[in-house]
């Protein structure tokens, strides 16, 4: 409320009283009532009274608030809560200034949104009075030209949903709603917006029941679909489940593998979505593929799980007469204008339960059960498949005769020299094949993709990982070198070293972006492109940049920074760059790899062998 206003030489200027509770003291209460315990934070004019609750909360409610997380680019800030989301499950806040800073989340926003990851991001707003008539009135040039006239529609496309915090009274409920749409499925980014008098606003002080703001119960499979499916899986010759998303749930890789040792001779695809979805030294696994491989060609019955896209069909796609069903938590991806994969049936469901019901149902069923103890030849064959294929991605991981090194060798050689249970944060871009091949990630939770195509994720996220593992986790960043360049690494390593986040970071420097020469040969094959050099085609980066001396630079100097051309100085430096990350000290590795491809001629993914 205004106590008084003073009139100063025709000028009025707004005096108030101190105010015990406001709108931004019920805003951060609301966080922590409802389970998010940090806000990545990017301030500006519109945060009077965020900086004051903040500041109380400090001096008042040591570990009853949000820690607070400076980040000095807001695309690290949402790329950081989007890691921590990604590894816990639990949402996280991110704090940005009304549109610039909102604009400033960029591509952070879309990875968030394909990537399925939980946050809510509130933003200011312009204030709207502009004569000091309520407290948080106009005080600033600033506030005539940041007003926009919807500012939600910066990122509404990408959300889960958006609103405004329009009185202070119901900012609580309004948060609560917010972060039930981010946490159900399809999980995703939030956006509310709040004015700067809305905010300000003094109201009673009151609390929420946490229990009555959970997300949406998980939906299960009619048992009419359990019966078709398990009998579908079970009689086929050659079963296929195809996923993407569904090791976000931790515990699904686990029911993932008791489906395909229930019905002997299911291969499991992950396609990458995020997280590791199925432990890929299972005879069981195809591997890691963006929507292209020989097993998708051959399927009789393929059951597509939390998957985004399958299969390429210009590239790779099943048989006519193959049967598909779908499970998802988004089967119709709302957000995709086009989507129209062939599909028998479809089921909006939590792909956990769907997958534990089907498992139960065949064990449970004498003629199913009957049915597969007869499949021992399909699950030795299997075994004979997976060894050729682990025989035939060993024989890629060594150096070349000069003492050059490619990506799987590189890999190879992380995967032996870190921690068993390292959480990698992958965003390796065209290499992604070689380095899921050569990682082989088993164990839930440890290999985290970024999630959509917005360059430059990993390098928060990794951040974000980090925070939520604690110190008893190795986590270890391998980005590509374009990548890092957009991942803002003057942002990202100073952040590492002011709150203590050791991570690894593994640059792979094979000078430039290869993703849009390969997009030009899938499509002119033979033109002009084809022929020219990565020079020709503006995506070369020679001659390169000193990365880890760039990560040096933003940590203060307080970071292991090396390079390594060869593989006698990779033997050399890894082993240090992991001790001094033990020690507490990040590390960047900027691996320079065997020509502009980063890999040797007539190098090639692997597929199932058969």
């Amino acid at each position: 409320m205004i106590s008084f206003l003073l009139f100063i030489n025709g000028f009025r200027a707004p005096q108030y009283r101190f105010l015990s509770y406001t709108a931004s003291d019920a805003f951060f209460e609301s966080l922590w009532e409802l389970g998010v315990t940090y806000c990545f934070v990017n301030l500006g004019s519109d945060h009077p009274s965020i900086l004051e609750s903040i500041t109380k909360a400090q001096n008042e409610k040591k570990g009853q608030s949000p820690r607070i997380i400076t980040c000095p680019n807001e695309m690290v800030a949402l790329s950081m809560a989007d890691g921590y989301a990604r590894l816990t499950g639990k949402p996280q806040c991110v704090l940005v200034h009304v549109d610039v800073g909102t604009q400033g989340l960029g591509a952070a926003v879309h990875n968030a949104s394909c990537g399925r990851a939980p946050v809510l991001i509130f933003a200011g707003l312009s204030p709207y009075t502009c004569d000091g008539e309520l407290r948080g009135s106009r005080t600033e040039y600033i506030h005539w030209i940041q007003d926009v006239p919807d500012q939600k529609q910066i990122v509404g496309q990408y959300c889960r949903y958006t609103g405004e915090i329009k009185r202070g009274v119901n900012v609580k409920q309004m948060v609560g709603r917010a972060l039930q749409f981010a946490t159900s499925a399809p999980q995703g980014p939030v956006y509310l917006v709040g004015s700067r008098e809305a905010m300000e606003e003094e109201i009673p002080e009151y609390k929420l029941k946490p229990e009555h703001w959970g997300p949406i119960g998980a939906a299960a499979l009619p048992d009419s679909a359990v019966k078709m499916i398990a009998e579908a899986l079970v009689e086929a010759k050659e079963p296929l489940l195809i996923t993407g998303y569904s090791g976000r749930n931790h515990a699904a890789p686990g029911e993932l593998v008791k489906l395909a040792e229930t019905v002997k001779g299911l291969r499991v695809l992950d396609t990458g979505g995020s997280d590791m979805c199925f432990p890929s030294n299972h005879r069981a696994s195809v591997g890691l593929r963006y929507g292209v491989d020989d097993s998708i060609k051959t399927a009789d019955v393929i059951l597509i799980v939390d998957c985004d896209v399958p299969w390429i069909p210009t590239q790779c796609k099943p048989k006519e007469s193959t049967r598909i069903i779908h499970l998802d938590g988004d089967p119709l991806k709302q957000q995709m204008p086009v989507f129209y994969y062939p599909a028998e049936a479809r089921y909006k469901v939590d792909c956990f339960t769907a997958i534990k019901q089907l498992h139960e149902y065949i064990n449970a069923n004498e003629a199913l059960t009957n049915k597969v103890s007869t499949y021992s030849d399909r699950w030795d064959k299997l075994r004979e498949i997976h060894n050729k294929r682990i025989t035939t991605i060993r024989e890629l991981a060594v150096p070349g005769k000069d003492g050059h090194y490619n990506a799987s060798y590189l890999t190879a050689a992380i995967r032996k020299a870190v921690p068993e249970d390292t959480i990698f944060a992958i965003e390796a871009v065209t290499s992604t094949g070689f380095v899921a091949d050569q990682i082989l990630p088993r164990l839930p939770g440890t290999w985290i993709n970024c999630g959509g195509g917005g360059l430059g994720w990993s390098g928060g996220g990794a951040l974000g990982i980090k925070l939520a593992a604690g110190d008893k986790k190795f986590v270890c960043n391998i980005v590509g070198d374009g990548t890092f360049l957009f991942s803002v690494p003057g942002s990202v390593y100073w952040i590492s070293q002011r709150y203590k986040l050791p991570v690894l970071t593994i640059v792979l420097n094979n000078q430039g972006w290869n993703a849009p020469k390969r997009s030009l040969l899938l499509v002119h094959p033979d033109g002009a492109g084809s022929k020219a050099t990565n020079e020709d085609l503006n995506i070369s980066f020679a001659p390169s940049p000193d990365y880890a001396g760039i990560a040096k630079a933003a940590a203060g100097g307080n970071l292991w920074a090396r390079q390594a051309s060869t593989a006698k100085q990779l033997d050399e430096l890894l082993p240090e760059a992991i001790e001094s990350v033990k020690n507490g000290i990040g590390a960047v590795l900027d691996a320079h790899l065997d020509g502009p491809q980063g890999k040797y001629p007539g190098e090639k993914s692997v597929t199932l062998v058969r």
